[in-house]
C-alpha cells in the first residue's frame, strides 16, 4: 500500500445489457499489499465490474490499467495470464468431478511427452492449498458430496492456486463459519505479506472494517467515492451505499402470537435430523441457528418434502398430513425458501415473470387451460413494485438480475401462493442492507397478516435482531429455545456447540 503506483487501476469504465445501464464510468484504484473493499447494495454493477476486470465481460468504454500498462482482457484466460482471479459469488464447481479436478481444472500442467497429468503431484498441492485455508478433506471427495460451505473453500483454494497478484473475493464468507472465516482472514494477510492485492466484496460489515484497508464505493452503477476504513463509521459507511440513513437495521415488530399453525414431532431424516420437535406459531418469526452441519437446513428439507422423513409427525392447524414431496407441503401452505438460489429456487434460462409465477400456473389458467397473460402480468408487476425488485421488465431473464433482485423474486413466487408456513433458508445471504431491511419489512407484513415463519440463518446479529424466539441446534437434535429476551450471542453458541447445561 506504500507503493506510489497502483496496481491496478480502472478508469471511466462503462457496460449495457438490453435495457440497462450497469456500469457509467466507474473508477477504482487498488495497491500492492492491501485489500479494497468494493461496496454498494445490489445491483450497484460490483460484480459486474469485477467481471470486467476477470475477462468474463467485455467492457463498453473505458480502461484496465495493471502495473502502470493498459492491458486489453479478452477473456478469462487473458485475465489470468496477467495475474487476475476470481472467487465467484455464485458456486461454478463441477459437481461430478473430484476435489482436485476442480481446483485444478484447465490449470492441469500436462506432461509434454506422454500428455498425462501428474495425479499425484496435484493432489498433494490441493491438500496443501485447502491446509492453508484450515480445510482437511479427501480431495478425492466428489464435489456433489459436499455442502455449500465446503464448496466456498474449494473456490477459494482454486483461485489461490493460479499465483495470481490480484484476487477478487466475492461474497466469500457467506456460508462459512466463524472459524473458517478467520482462518480466511489468516490466508488473506498472509497475501497482504507478499504484496498480493485483495479486491474484497462483502455486505458484512463487521468483516470490511475488520480485513479492508480502503472502501470505494457504487451506487447504481456509478462512482460514488473513496475512503480509509479506519476514517469512516459504519452509519457514514451504509449511508454513502444507500444513498440515505439507515435508521433501523433490524426493524422487529412486536405481535400476537397464535396458536400453533406448523407441529413438528420427533422428526427424524437419516442421521441427520434426530428426533426434531417444535412448534411454530402463528404471528411469529421462530429462528433456527446452529453451526454449519447442525441439521438446520436437513430439517426444513424434510418438512418441505424434499428428503423423505424416516419416522416422526407434522401437523398443520392441528391435523396431521402426510408430505411426501415439495408438491404436498405446498398444498398444505408449507413452501420453503432455500440457501441455494440458483440450484434450487430459480429457472436461470427463464424471464423474471415465469420464475414468479411457476409454482402457481393453475391460478391463471382460463376455461381453454390456457395462461391469463393478462392476470398473470398484473399480478407479476404487482410483486415486483411489493418488493421493489430492481428489473428494466418483467420479461428480463432472471439471470441478468443482481443476486438480491433474483432472491426477491424467489420470495415474491412464495407469497403469491399465500403459504401458511413460509420456511426460508438463509433469506439474506448475499443481499445489501438496504434490500435485507426491506426484506424484513415484508417479513414484518406476514407476521402482522398471522402467519408463521421459520427463518433459518448463520447471521446472529439477524436472528437477534429479527425473530420472536430462537431455536438452536446441534449435530441433528434441537439443543436449546430461547425467547426474544433471553437470546444473546454466547447463550446460543454455547447451546450450538452442545453445552446444555
Amino acid at each position: 500500500m506504500n507503493n506510489m503506483q497502483p496496481l491496478l487501476q480502472m478508469k471511466n469504465v462503462s457496460k449495457y445489457f438490453p435495457g440497462v445501464k450497469a456500469l457509467e464510468d466507474v473508477k477504482i484504484e487498488a495497491y500492492s499489499g492491501e485489500v479494497l473493499a468494493l461496496l454498494g447494495e445490489n445491483g450497484a454493477g460490483k460484480s459486474t465490474l469485477m467481471k470486467i476486470l476477470s475477462g468474463v465481460y467485455n467492457k463498453d468504454a473505458g480502461s484496465i490499467i495493471i502495473g502502470g500498462s493498459e492491458v486489453d482482457l479478452k477473456g478469462i484466460k487473458d485475465a489470468e495470464k496477467h495475474g487476475i482471479g476470481i472467487i465467484h459469488q455464485e458456486l461454478s464447481l463441477l459437481s461430478n468431478l473430484s476435489i482436485w479436478e476442480n481446483i485444478f481444472l484447465g490449470n492441469e500442467g500436462f506432461n509434454g511427452i506422454t500428455r498425462r497429468i501428474n495425479k499425484k503431484e496435484l493432489k498433494e498441492k490441493s491438500e496443501i492449498l485447502l491446509k492453508d485455508i484450515g480445510f482437511t478433506i479427501d480431495v478425492d471427495t466428489l464435489v456433489k458430496d459436499l455442502n455449500v460451505g465446503e464448496m466456498q473453500l474449494i473456490e477459494i483454494a482454486k483461485a489461490l492456486s493460479k499465483n495470481s497478484k490480484i484476487i477478487i473475493m466475492d461474497e466469500p464468507t457467506t456460508a462459512l463459519t466463524d472459524v473458517e472465516t478467520d482462518n480466511l482472514f489468516k490466508v488473506i494477510n498472509n497475501l497482504k505479506s507478499k504484496n498480493m492485492c485483495i479486491v474484497y466484496i462483502s455486505h458484512r460489515m463487521d468483516e470490511i472494517f475488520q480485513i479492508c484497508d480502503r472502501i470505494t464505493v457504487l451506487r447504481d452503477g456509478k462512482y460514488i467515492g473513496e475512503v480509509k476504513t479506519k476514517d469512516i463509521t459504519k452509519e457514514d459507511l451504509i449511508s454513502m451505499m444507500v444513498g440515505r440513513k439507515l435508521e433501523e437495521q433490524f426493524p422487529y415488530k412486536e405481535s400476537s402470537k397464535g396458536q400453533a399453525i406448523l407441529k413438528v414431532e420427533n422428526l427424524c431424516f437419516a442421521e441427520k435430523v434426530r428426533n426434531v420437535s417444535f412448534e411454530a406459531k402463528s404471528g411469529e418469526i421462530l429462528g433456527i441457528s446452529g453451526l454449519m452441519g447442525s441439521g438446520r437446513t436437513e430439517t426444513a428439507k424434510t418438512i418441505f418434502g424434499e428428503y423423505k422423513k424416516s419416522s416422526g409427525r407434522i401437523f398443520v392447524d392441528g391435523c396431521e398430513v402426510n408430505i411426501c414431496s415439495p408438491k404436498d407441503a405446498i398444498k398444505n401452505g408449507i413452501c420453503y425458501l432455500s440457501e441455494d438460489r440458483k440450484k434450487e429456487g430459480l429457472i436461470l434460462g427463464m424471464s423474471v415473470a415465469s420464475n414468479m409465477t411457476l409454482a402457481n400456473l393453475k391460478k391463471y389458467e382460463n376455461g381453454a387451460k390456457r395462461i391469463n397473460k393478462v392476470e398473470e402480468g398484473k399480478e407479476v408487476q404487482e410483486y415486483i413494485k411489493k418488493l421493489s425488485i430492481k428489473t428494466p421488465s418483467a420479461q428480463q431473464l432472471i439471470k441478468n438480475l443482481s443476486g438480491g433482485n433474483q432472491q426477491k423474486v424467489i420470495l415474491a413466487k412464495w407469497l403469491m401462493l399465500a403459504p401458511k408456513v413460509l420456511i426460508i433458508d438463509e433469506p439474506t445471504r448475499g443481499i445489501d442492507v438496504g434490500a435485507k431491511k426491506e426484506i424484513y419489512d415484508v417479513l414484518n407484513e406476514l407476521k402482522a397478516m398471522g402467519k408463521a415463519i421459520i427463518m433459518i440463518s448463520s447471521d446472529m446479529p439477524e436472528i437477534l435482531g429479527i425473530c420472536d424466539r430462537v431455536l438452536i441446534m446441534h449435530e441433528g437434535e434441537i439443543s436449546g429455545e430461547l425467547s426474544r429476551k433471553e437470546a444473546t450471542q454466547e447463550a446460543i453458541m454455547k447451546y450450538a456447540v452442545g453445552i446444555t447445561d
